[in-house]
């Protein structure tokens, strides 16, 4: 294709995440390609935060049945209508994909060209994209945001890619829950929905590699959360997978655990082992983009190394969170805009106390150090832990394995980590990490306010105290 018929744009957006909330009235007059080449809305929407969130809440609802008895009420889980409960979910998200589609499409967005398929850099300043007909479109870009996220990472198992596995872009979407599961991976993924479909009645099998699951929170709450999963699943932590392979009785995988051959069976394989990000099937090399295990590499204002470049999100941090994506992107547009002449500093986003919670049974948040990572950072600190059953709410909930611990430095008495394992944690933390941003000392956080009596936050309150 010559040049001539190149179309020339001042923007082009790769991925519709995320990125898809840069075009805004601020860029009404620039000439702007988006290109997608899967469904709009990215990871979060269709595979990701929203649906498995909205299984959570189902899963959660069944296991608040299970235990009612504890509390005096004789309750049984009758059935699992699985078709109902996932199209629950997809009959809200999918119109919203569409919708979002739709309206980039529209003559509101007159600016704006959609173009579906799989875009790559040809070089530095053009993109080829290929569409479902296999039909090829070269395009350039003044300024090119790369917003592609990330993909389910598949181990090179024996025998794993001659089988049909599932893996969280197509598990959640099955059209009848199977008996039995197999779960290879120990994160959030693996976890979340391991729960998920135990909840539901599927008897999960779950293979780890390491000893614990959640490997990277603080070493307290990942044993706690490893010896509760002991009883709700079939652990297998430890493990090394021999093979993979299948037949009519169905999927098998075999691993060496603790020296011993080990065998399960089941209906169904979920790959869980993590999300890697998508620089290689952008061909960035093309454009002389440095990246790093295909993770592009990016400045503090979201710059490559090529001028006119720019990446964000999934595809560019290590987190791999929607918040932290959303947060980057806004500093982005503005960026752009300072790029094309406005007159005020770059943005950055600080992301020192950057939180994280997995919707797991049960529940963790966690934001800024470990006691294990301050320690090996030479900190002097402090640590407070207070039991849920402590509180008044949780001993109504009687509640006898869940925690808060706290990490504050021992100078300075401000808080350099929380972790919370529990009913509502992902909720339970935000105070402390807004007290964490605005540098509150542990004293200033426990008594310069009021803390509803008998609510669940007296357990933040105590830890808080106990310092």
């Amino acid at each position: 294709m010559s040049e001539i018929n190149i179309r020339k744009f001042d923007l082009i957006i790769v991925g519709t995440g995320s990125g898809n909330s840069i075009p805004g009235p601020e860029f009404d007059d620039w000439d702007i390609a988006i290109v997608e080449k899967g469904v709009f809305g990215g990871t979060c929407l269709n595979v990701g935060c929203i649906p498995s969130k909205m299984l959570v809440y189902a899963a959660d609802v069944a296991e608040t049945i299970r235990s009612a008895e504890r509390y005096g009420i004789k309750a049984k889980l009758e059935s699992v209508d699985w078709v109902a409960i996932r199209d629950r979910v997809f009959g809200r998200i999918d119109p919203i994909a569409a919708g979002g589609e739709t309206y980039r499409k529209s003559e509101e967005c007159s600016n704006i060209t959609v173009y579906k398929g799989h875009g790559k850099f040809l070089n530095e300043q053009v993109l080829q994209v290929e569409d479902a007909h296999g039909n090829l479109t070269e395009i350039s870009g003044k300024h090119i945001v790369l917003g592609a996220g990330a993909r389910p990472f598949i181990p090179p198992y024996p025998g794993l890619d001659e089988i049909d596995f599932h893996t969280s872009d197509t598990v959640m979407r099955i059209d009848k829950l199977p008996s039995t599961m197999i779960i290879l991976g120990g994160g959030y993924i693996a976890t979340e929905l391991g729960h998920v479909f135990s909840a539901l009645g599927v008897d999960v099998t779950l293979i780890n590699r390491g000893e614990k699951l959640l490997k990277n929170e603080d070493e307290d709450i990942s044993n706690r959360f490893t010896e509760s999963q002991s009883t709700r699943l079939n652990l297998k932590c430890g493990s090394t997978v021999r093979r993979v392979w299948s037949d009519n009785d169905g999927f098998h995988v075999t691993f060496e655990r603790h020296g011993d051959q080990e065998q399960a069976n089941a209906d169904l394989v979920l790959v869980a082992a993590g999300r890697v990000p998508n620089g290689d099937s952008l061909n960035v090399e093309a454009a002389g983009v440095i990246h790093e295990s295909n993770r592009v590499v990016v400045d503090k204002y979201f710059r490559t190394n090529v001028e006119g470049v720019w990446a964000f999100g999934d595809l560019s941090n290590e987190h791999q969170l929607k918040h932290l994506a959303n947060a980057e992107v806004k500093a982005l547009r503005h960026n752009l805009l300072v790029a094309e002449g406005l007159e005020e500093p770059l943005r950055s986003v600080d992301d020192k106390y950057v939180p994280h919670a997995v919707f797991s049974y049960p529940q963790i948040a966690s934001v800024g150090l470990t006691e294990t990572q301050a320690r090996k950072a030479n900190i002097p600190i402090l640590v407070a832990r207070k039991d849920y059953g402590g509180t008044a709410y949780g001993w109504a909930m009687e509640d006898t394995e869940n925690f808060c611990k706290l990490i504050a430095d021992a100078k300075s008495r401000t808080l350099i980590g929380a972790h919370i394992i529990g009913p509502q944690a992902a909720t339970l933390i935000q105070q402390l990490i807004q007290g964490m941003e605005f540098g509150q000392t542990v004293d200033e956080l426990a008594t310069r306010q009021f803390y509803i009596h008998p609510a669940l936050t007296e357990l933040i309150e105590n830890a808080l105290l106990d310092f």
